[in-house]
């Protein structure tokens, strides 16, 4: 069975009118013969949608029974028996009410498709998974009924349906969106002017990337590789030298020119793994596309101008920008070249060659200063080569006399063949150039020896001639080949090595904590120096001289091994890794082929140091923006709870202070008594921003103590007077002594226990019970009231919440984090669970006292 098709009508905001537009196509399909229903529309009241649901076949709502109400959703068992064309099904992250098939209602649509069945449905911006934070970050709203992006990228058609702010706001105060009660709240709130633009904005985009998926499906589809510009997109190729920074910040800037534009960085890496850009550059050049927006890609190609154009054009690139070739003139005679290449076959792709400094040079420049380092090496040490030298030098006269000796049976061709066999040994051992010297001089030494006429550097013979010359192309040939495969093995052991390396060092900061110290430590032991130190110039030093030697200028950010590195002078070896910071290490001098390696980690050190600053600094602004946060809502909290028993108080003394307005006995008692509890919760209300406040600052004396569970409930059951009279208390007389301080107990448990009088039924009491579980203590506040979503779990223990409460007559909402804090501060827990049959536990888990057991009394007899 095919599966039905989903169409989604997507919105920034509720009112813009999407269930009109759903309605809309419902009547146009109605039109040309479809059959169609309706599963479930939300009219809100408003009466154009009221209008327009007329002449459709509507499915009758199931009728749920939840907390002595009646809640209605779509009826999923009648739209599937009832199998229409297409059903019109509206607010697709709708949450279901319990007892339903399925909890969301995208689940109840899924199954719709899968029955064959064309679903139409709605969805704001706000609702979707991967916005949720976002949204919130903007209006200031969490929303709980959210929908995996997922599903709706799933459907075939998605339709935006778009208003901009100011014609929803004046839709909302015309009374078309909302009740006139609710739209000066919403016009004050969540539907602001800034909202709703931001809220466009995101609406805009999701639709736009979608757009995008749907475009390179259809290019895929169709083998589609011709360039289509449908947004700007600046790709910057990197080689891992000095000029990416330079790079990356002309890329940057061509696409800050178009709003939307797309900056990606990339950079080819060699199918050999033989050569490549340098480690420390690239990882440097990786952070700077990241802060500015971009992103960082590598892929591996054998030919770097197909490899990069090949990308440039599967990301859809409407630009690439590439640093002009730092090749000399002669090397660009023989091959154009990289840019040259990439440009002559870019096509419709606009390639820029940007101009740098390392233009001009003809060498690779180093991290550690403007030093030139000289093109790769051979591949042979130079004891190989000077062997080979000699080799030649030994050998050719040796078997040219051995050759004379047997003159007479041999011919010119087994001479040549002898000789070209001594240059392949001397090859073997020394390389290219000893190679080519045995070469020459065995090309001397057969013309002169064994060529007619010998004894003579002239050839008689045509034929003897080419002989002479091919010999010596093979020859060179021979001994070039056999230098190159020896250079690439050393490249190759080369590049096994440092590959190990970094997988040691990347593994050992992964696993650490700390990824700074870890690195440092991974680098002294690898490379076995007795300390490594990581420098900062001080601020005040940077861009003055080259301070090597002056404590004054430097600072020691952090250090394994000893002695300590105070500046780059005191060590044995040093890593310039940028201006600001440096890599000292002791022990000895630094290879020439470990400074590669180095290099990379000196950069990800400082990536790493840069990392822990700024998690510091994330938790320094969390916190100064917590405690933000509590003032402002303490602030607003206490408004009302000081000043209402101040203002009771207040009004009872001015009543028995008026001398002309007579007053019973009874009439004085009760004013007493008002005044009594006025003052009496006053005191309780600061009582408890004093120890929250002391919580927060960890501030708060504790009094551990054993302690006897069934004292501690008694006294705080008490504490809250007649109105704890009900409740019910159970503890086990074999109960074990908690490990706690009794007073904060008390006030934990009273706490909870007020809580749980508020919101219980008169027939069912509160109850307290208490247990001994393993090495804890567990006492449970149980209630049977209508309960918490599980969901707002931990939303009841942060400060200043009421959950549930419409006013601030109950309190702050300082009660169950203030019992969270003081049970913590004594080694504890406080965790909500749901109570079988409704309602509310609330458990305490306290450490218990473990009493040693004493041994028995020995008599005088027995000790003898």
């Amino acid at each position: 069975m095919a599966t039905g098709q989903l169409r989604v009508y997507f919105g920034a905001a509720p009112g813009v009118g999407k269930t009109y537009k759903m309605l809309e196509e419902g009547h146009r399909r109605v039109e040309r013969g479809t059959d169609v229903v309706v599963g479930f529309i939300e009219t809100h009241g408003r009466k154009h949608t009221d209008e327009l649901i007329e002449g459709f076949e509507v499915v009758p709502r199931a009728k749920l029974a939840y907390k002595g109400t009646t809640l209605e959703e779509m009826d999923l068992a009648a739209v599937l028996a009832r199998r229409p064309q297409v059903a019109l099904v509206d607010e697709l992250a709708h949450t279901n009410a319990p007892g339903s098939p399925n909890e969301k209602r995208w689940q109840d649509i899924e199954e719709l498709l899968d029955a064959g069945i064309t679903v139409i449905t709605t969805v704001n911006v706000q609702h979707l998974e991967s916005l949720n934070d976002v949204v919130y970050d903007i209006a200031g709203v969490r929303q709980r009924e959210t929908v995996p992006d997922a599903v709706v990228r799933q459907a075939q058609q998605i339709e935006l349906v778009d208003m901009t702010p100011e014609a929803l706001r004046r839709r909302l105060a015309h009374g078309n969106v909302y009740a006139p009660e609710k739209v000066d709240a919403a016009l004050g709130n969540y539907f602001r002017v800034g909202n709703l633009t931001a809220l466009r904005e995101l609406a805009l985009l999701w639709v736009a990337g979608k757009v995008d998926e749907q475009l390179d499906q259809y290019r895929a589809d169709h083998n589609i590789g011709s360039h289509w510009e449908t947004r700007e997109r600046v790709v910057v190729a990197l080689t891992g030298g000095p000029e990416g920074e330079t790079l990356i910040r002309r890329a940057a800037r061509i696409a800050a020119r178009t709003k939307g534009a797309d900056l990606l960085a990339v950079h080819v890496a060699r199918s050999d793994g033989l050569t490549g850009g340098d480690p420390a550059h690239l990882a440097r050049q990786r952070v700077l596309v990241e802060d500015l927006g971009g992103t960082y890609h590598q892929v591996v190609g054998t030919d770097i101008p197909d490899a990069l154009l090949a990308f440039a054009r599967g990301v859809n690139a409407t630009q690439l920008v590439l640093g002009a070739s730092r090749r000399g003139r002669w090397a660009q005679l023989f091959s154009p070249g990289v840019g040259v290449t990439t440009t002559s076959e870019s096509g419709s792709i606009d390639v820029h060659l940007v101009t740098h400094e390392a233009t001009a040079h003809r060498w690779r420049i180093g991290m550690g200063g403007d030093r030139p380092w000289s093109r790769t090496p051979g591949g042979l040490s130079l004891g190989r080569r000077a062997g080979g030298f000699i080799l030649s030098v030994a050998a050719l006269p040796v078997l040219t006399v051995l050759l004379l000796a047997v003159d007479a049976d041999v011919s010119l061709s087994t001479d040549i063949l002898a000789f070209l066999l001594l240059v392949v040994a001397v090859a073997l051992v020394g390389g290219l150039l000893p190679a080519v010297l045995a070469a020459v001089g065995g090309f001397a030494l057969l013309n002169y020896f064994f060529t007619p006429p010998v004894r003579a550097f002239t050839v008689a013979e045509r034929e003897n001639l080419l002989a002479l010359f091919a010999f010596l192309v093979v020859a060179v040939s021979l001994s070039t080949v056999v230098d190159v495969a020896a250079r690439r093995t050393r490249e190759a052991s080369q590049a096994r090595a440092e590959a190990a390396t970094l997988f040691t060092l990347a593994g050992s900061v992964l696993r650490g904590s700390r990824p700074l110290p870890a690195l440092l430590e991974q680098i002294r032991e690898t490379f076995a120096f007795d300390a490594v130190t990581l420098l900062e110039r001080r601020p005040e030093a940077l861009g003055g001289p080259d301070l090597e030697h002056a404590n004054e200028a430097w600072t020691v950010v952090a250090c394994v091994g000893s002695p300590i590195c105070l500046t780059p002078g005191d060590g044995d070896a040093e890593v310039h890794v940028d201006d600001s910071y440096t890599l000292v290490m002791s022990g000895h001098a630094l290879a020439a082929q470990d400074r590669r390696v180095l290099e990379a980690f000196a950069a990800q050190a400082t990536i790493a140091l840069r990392q822990e600053r700024l998690e510091e600094a994330a938790a320094t602004a969390g916190s100064l923006a917590e405690v933000d946060r509590v003032r402002t809502a303490l602030l607003n909290a206490v408004s009302h709870d000081l000043r209402t028993p101040l203002a009771s108080a207040k009004a009872a003394v001015g009543t028995l202070r008026m001398s002309d307005l007579p007053l019973t006995e009874d009439d004085r008692a009760e004013l007493l008594a008002t005044i009594e509890e006025s003052l009496d919760r006053l005191s309780g209300l600061v009582e408890n921003l004093l120890d929250m406040s002391r919580l927060q600052a960890g501030a708060l004396a504790l009094a551990i103590q054993p302690i006897d569970v069934a004292d501690v409930i008694s006294a705080a059951v008490s504490s809250l007077g007649p109105a704890a009279y009900e409740v019910i208390i159970r503890v086990p007389e074999d109960t074990p002594e908690v490990s706690s301080d009794p007073a904060l107990l008390e006030r934990a448990i009273a706490n909870l226990v007020q809580n749980a009088i508020r919101h219980s039924p008169a027939n069912a009491p509160p109850q307290i019970t208490a247990s001994a579980l393993g090495k804890a203590v567990e006492i449970r506040v149980i209630d049977c009231g209508p309960g918490i979503p599980e969901a707002d779990w931990d939303q009841i223990f942060q400060p200043f919440q009421r959950l549930g409460d419409r006013d601030n007559t109950s309190g702050v909402g300082l009660g169950l984090a203030l019992s969270r804090g003081l049970i913590e501060a004594m080694s504890g827990t406080l965790s909500p669970e749901g109570t079988p049959g409704g309602g509310l536990t609330m458990t305490i888990s306290l450490p218990a006292v473990t009493r040693p057991i004493p041994e028995p009394v020995q008599t005088a007899r027995e000790r003898s």
